[in-house]
């Protein structure tokens, strides 16, 4: 599957026409499609062969051209001559926090910066203040930006990962041979980024399932092969490895594999104090040396003395404590979710209509879907006044009509300005069924101001929710600095419930905050943040932080039926 491949390469193409300095909306058409296909639950291969290129959003007839080329031959030759026309180095540039193309630009014309390496010493001696539009805080700001990256570099977001790993797994079910198989590791806890993909399988013929491995058709290179343990690396650059086992070991494997190291440690450890011995074999009598368990996980944790520990949990985080007392949550279940909360349209800077939104919530069993379009002074995403807005809602009434098991909620994704006010006056706000809040502009605030900034807003009366709560983009901006034990205070204090946006890349509030905010006795909505229906499918990655975070189905609206959400947020 090269849906991740086609994507990568078409921001890689706006990125270079970025440095190039084209129009905004040029490069943007690329990265929206890029978004689109990454986020496709079909192989784009099918799609160019069937030529039903174009029936996906935003994909017209120069850009279908571009990806079939793409896709037939590995290769884009408009590509090749972007790269020409820009020094080497340049895009590697671009992946620092904070470095758009114009500076980088600068950096190259004054001071001939082509690399990481030169960009970083520049920065550590001070030679960049003295360009126009950089400054000390500009400096400041770099080596904190290459530090976050050098931090990430060799990961991947989870939704890649994802993606990749059950296309594998589906594939490996063709093999007869086969008897249990598993996605573990990282991917299996639902890690917000991913090293390499790990999967365990057992077999009385590993030597047949390790053949099968090696001719997936996705494999780039076979870094090894083994009887028992092989490693591949994808055309995407994501490492594979698969382990097969004896299927009295699978459970105890399976465990193992999965981690994390410290948790692992830490069971080790209540195994000894049993009288037992626990590794990838098995649990096994620590004198005799005689088998006890290990063909599952649950025989395992149960032997050792404790409750089922669910991969999610496995950090070390104080699961041990709860799982002896027999008294760990019911973790909320993927299936649980009765509908999304956070899906930009057409209105704003979507890509679909409404009506073809509700249309891919209805598909997914949703009792409701809420369009939150941008507030008014966020020019870029284009945001709506109060005339869009009343011919939005008047939109909302005729379609509703149209889906009787379908409640599509008019809702806003407010801004918060600097000084804490919002972007719509409470008049405005009064119109929508719901209203979130966030910040979207002046991210560098300092930690008081921008705490205040935060709470401020969360204290007008019409507001629900609050997205992104720390602003954060995985691998490309750090939280801004927010002092969030106070944010959850004051959720608390206005009854505001927060938001776990779950877009991969933003996958914010993070699950060990939002583990703090439950303790609290905080509530929570899921949005996908999606620009697209395609990205509706991320809702999976939003329950798997709750999941990681401790939350049960109370603990979330999107659970909730109409009539309760209706109470609670008091439409």
């Amino acid at each position: 599957m090269k849906n991740q491949f086609v994507a990568d390469t078409l921001y890689m193409v706006a990125d270079l026409l970025d440095l190039k300095g084209e129009i905004f909306f040029k490069t943007r058409a690329y990265r929206m499609a890029a978004q689109t296909i990454e986020a496709l639950d079909e192989d784009i291969e099918n799609l160019v062969h069937q030529g039903r290129l174009k029936s996906i959003p935003g994909i017209g007839e120069a850009l279908a051209k571009k990806i079939t080329e793409l896709v037939k031959t590995g290769k884009l030759g408009y590509l090749e001559r972007l790269k020409k026309e820009v020094p080497p180095g340049l895009i590697d540039l671009l992946a620092i926090q904070g470095l758009g193309p114009r500076k980088v630009a600068a950096l190259y014309k004054n001071r001939g910066i082509t690399s990481i390496q030169e960009l970083q010493q520049a920065a550590r001696n001070g030679e960049l203040r003295t360009l126009e539009g950089f400054g000390e805080i500009t400096e400041r700001n770099i080596l904190r930006g290459i530090q976050l990256l050098q931090k990430t570099s060799g990961r991947v977001l989870l939704n890649v990962a994802y993606m990749d790993g059950m296309k594998y797994l589906i594939y490996l079910h063709k093999c007869k041979k086969i008897k249990k198989i598993n996605i573990a590791g990282s991917l299996r806890r639902m890690k917000e980024t991913i090293g390499d993909i790990d999967i365990l399988a057992s077999s009385e013929e590993p030597s047949v399932v390790m053949d099968h491995f090696t001719h997936y058709p996705d494999v780039a290179q076979i870094l090894a092969k083994g009887r028992t343990k092989s490693s591949v690396l994808l055309n995407d650059h994501l490492q594979v490895d698969l382990r097969v086992v004896e299927e009295k070991s699978y459970g105890a494997a399976l465990q193992y594999f999965t981690g994390s190291k410290d948790h692992n440690v830490i069971l080790r450890g209540f195994a000894i104090k049993k009288g037992f011995k626990l590794n990838e074999y098995g649990l096994f009598d620590k004198t005799t040396e005689r088998y006890i368990a290990g063909r599952t996980e649950k025989e395992i944790y149960k032997k050792i003395g404790m409750q089922y520990i669910e991969p999610e949990l496995r950090e070390n985080r104080g699961e041990f404590m709860v799982a002896k007392k027999k008294m760990l949550p019911h973790l909320v279940d993927y299936h649980e979710i009765t509908g999304d909360f956070h899906v930009h349209s057409s209105w704003s800077d979507g890509s679909d209509s409404i009506e073809t939104i509700a249309s891919a919530a209805q598909r997914r069993g949703y009792v409701f879907i809420g369009i939150t379009d941008h507030s008014q002074s966020l020019k870029i995403a284009n945001g709506l006044d109060q005339e869009k807005i009343q011919k939005k809602i008047n939109e909302i009434k005729k379609i509703n009509k149209k889906f009787p098991n379908l409640r599509i909620l008019c809702g806003t994704e407010c801004d918060i300005r600097t000084d804490g006010t919002l972007d719509y006056t409470d008049k405005i706000l009064k119109q929508f069924d719901f209203v979130y809040i966030g910040i979207h502009t002046a991210f560098k605030m300092d930690r008081e101001t921008m705490t205040k900034r935060i709470i401020k807003g969360m204290d007008n009366e019409q507001v629900n929710f609050l997205a992104h709560p720390t602003g954060r983009l995985i691998g490309k901006r750090d939280p801004y600095d927010v002092n969030i034990e106070q944010i959850i205070d004051a959720a608390k204090e206005t009854d505001t419930l927060l938001e776990i946006n779950a877009f991969p890349d933003r996958l914010d509030l993070d699950d060990i905050h939002t583990k703090l905010a439950k303790e609290q006795g905080i509530r929570f909505v899921l949005g996908t943040d999606s620009h697209s229906i395609n990205h509706l499918d991320f809702m999976k990655f939003g329950v798997a932080t709750a999941r990681r975070g401790w939350l049960e189905k109370k603990d979330i609206l999107n659970t909730s039926s109409m009539k309760e959400i209706e109470k609670i947020v008091g439409m």
